[in-house]
């Protein structure tokens, strides 16, 4: 990947959704993924961020092995929910150029239901990459919406990411490699993104 740009959302996606990845606590996991649904102890009023990336999840969580991030889940939402959420996001941090000063960035970070910030992509072994994968934080409106409208289906892929994490530690890293979700890029030009790209 070497023509990779630095800022491109990967995705697994179809025509009509985008899978998104986060980690919980069994209580909240397990019960998401029967049901398909946030259970009640999910709160909605809390920030919660959501992640395109399958392998920078796996860094956030450590496989599935840190304390409350036990049960990691493949959420399917609707690409127009998650496209509402890029175009109202804010960038979490201030960057010189693209806001016009820090009192109008801080403003806009109160007021926007989405935030993005880009971490560097990560390999099998979980090392940062020359370039960033994109962190989707939803709060109030954007939180609710995603729980309640945009949410198509929650899968447990936490055997994906053991059997994974295992195939890393033996050094298989092709067989590894076949295993993880078809990311491709995902269609998000300037209309999109313009606003979101330090």
């Amino acid at each position: 990947m070497l023509d990779e740009p630095t800022y491109r959302i990967r995705a697994l996606h179809t025509e009509d959704t985008v899978t998104v990845y986060q980690a919980y606590r069994p209580e909240i996991g397990e019960p998401a993924a029967r049901t398909g649904r946030f259970p009640g102890a999910w709160k909605r009023d809390r920030m919660t961020w959501i992640k395109p990336s399958f392998l920078w999840m796996m860094y956030r969580c450590g496989w599935g092995a840190k304390e409350g991030q036990e049960t990691v889940l493949a959420v399917e939402i609707r690409r127009d929910g998650f496209e509402w959420a890029l175009r109202n996001a804010c960038l979490s941090h201030y960057q010189r150029g693209l806001h016009p000063d820090q009192a109008t960035w801080k403003r806009q970070l109160r007021q926007a239901p989405a935030r993005v910030q880009w971490d560097p992509e990560r390999d099998l072994y979980l090392a940062a990459l020359p370039y960033r994968s994109l962190q989707l934080g939803l709060a109030g409106e954007a939180a609710a919406r995603y729980a309640d409208e945009w949410t198509v289906a929650i899968s447990d892929v936490t055997p994906l990411a053991r059997e994974i994490h295992g195939l890393v530690r033996r050094g298989e890293l092709e067989a590894a490699a076949r295993l993880l979700p078809e990311e491709r890029a995902y269609p998000a030009g300037e209309e999109l993104l313009g606003h979101l790209m330090a």
